[in-house]
């Protein structure tokens, strides 16, 4: 019985293009996520202090949504 090698390495630039390529196909994902959280926080700061209270927040705790 003989032995075959069933491992290639990837032809030039094929990684370089698979990075590529996964990093374009979650940057909407990424890009909705960052704006989530803006909006987010731009409507809790937009509450008073005993709205966030009501909430179980502080203004502290807005920093760190995200």
């Amino acid at each position: 019985m003989s032995a075959f090698e069933t491992t290639r390495p990837a032809p030039f630039g094929a990684t370089a293009t698979y990075h590529f390529i996964r990093f374009v196909s979650h940057l909407p994902g990424t890009l909705k996520g960052w704006n989530d959280a803006r909006v987010t926080r731009k409507a809790l700061s937009a509450l008073s202090d005993r709205e966030l209270d009501d909430i179980g927040l502080c203004r502290g705790d807005i920093d760190r949504i995200g």
